[in-house]
């Protein structure tokens, strides 16, 4: 076991309808684990109801050494944003549809693998932004896939197909959008048929629109894909699912520590995965190595 400081206390954030599995089972499985490491476990189920102020309140009543998301990117975002800026270090075992987070971080997406982070693991530092004051982990977006989110949010379908379905409905009406985009490097006006702020790599279903990215470098990336004629289309998807979105003509990257974007046209925008109301003009800011957060031990460490 390696751990660069010592965590006793824990308390796990468990979505109780994230993924397939059983929850009362991995409960028992965390507590197992728990108690074979002579960790204390505490574990709180979300309810969709007052999340935030209940997981808030008791990470400052019990000063908890690490806490763990268990569920979906959802989860992950309600978590870490509660932990940005503190000693307290974001876990994460992967239950959701998605897992983008999980992914860029190199967690395991098997939950008897991750669930050995517990107690074997490494603590690292990464960057956060916000959008408007409102924190931001993963990657946020304006535009077409924002709306295919908020779609799929106000349904009641799950998983990839659902979320295909979604999208393929949606882009045969869809319409870029006017942005106006200036940065600390360098700016763009113009139309978009979608413009990702990108802390990290790639969306949960694997498709990297950031290949580049690097979560713990002090910049995120401005991903902006421009109008093109639909026939290209499953050419720059296969592009994202090969990592080589950069190579086509119709995208553009920049790169930066702070940016204004100006949502002209009011679209919709997505935080982490969640929809979010943030008004024409969307300040983004950089916050260097501001979220600490458990990880699998590197192999040359282990």
């Amino acid at each position: 076991m390696q751990q660069e400081d010592k965590i006793k206390n824990l308390l796990f954030v468990i979505n109780p309808i994230a993924g397939d599995i059983d929850k009362s089972e991995l409960e028992e499985e965390i507590r197992t684990v728990c108690t074979e490491h002579q960790l204390n476990c505490t574990i709180y189920r979300t309810t969709g109801e007052r999340d935030h102020e209940h997981v808030k309140k008791k990470i400052e009543q019990h000063q908890y050494d690490a806490v763990f998301a268990v569920g979906g990117d959802g989860t992950v975002s309600l978590v870490g944003a509660l932990l940005i800026g503190s000693k307290t270090p974001l876990g994460i075992i992967p239950l959701g549809s998605g897992n983008g987070l999980s992914k860029d971080l190199g967690i395991p997406q098997d939950t008897e693998e991750a669930l050995q982070l517990i107690h074997e693991h490494v603590i690292r530092n990464i960057d956060t932004i916000d959008l408007n004051g409102q924190p931001s982990i993963h990657l946020s977006d304006l535009g077409f896939n924002a709306l295919v989110v908020k779609r799929f949010c106000e349904g009641d379908k799950r998983g990839p197909g659902a979320y295909a379905w979604i999208a393929l409905q949606e882009y045969m009406n869809y319409e870029p959008k006017f942005y106006r985009i200036e940065t600390d490097t360098e700016n763009f006006e113009g139309e978009a048929f979608m413009v990702t702020i990108a802390n990290a790599n790639a969306f949960g279903s694997n498709a990297a629109i950031n290949p580049s990215g690097i979560l713990n470098d002090g910049r995120f990336e401005i991903c902006l894909i421009e109008p093109f004629p639909k026939a290209a289309a499953p050419a720059l998807l296969f592009r994202m699912y090969t990592d080589n979105i950069d190579g086509s003509v119709y995208t553009r990257r920049i790169s930066c520590r702070k940016a204004t974007v100006y949502n002209v046209d009011h679209e919709v925008v997505h935080i982490d995965g969640e929809p979010a109301e943030l008004g024409e003009e969307i300040k983004v800011t950089m916050h260097p190595k501001s979220l600490k957060v458990i990880l699998p031990i590197p192999e040359e460490e282990g």
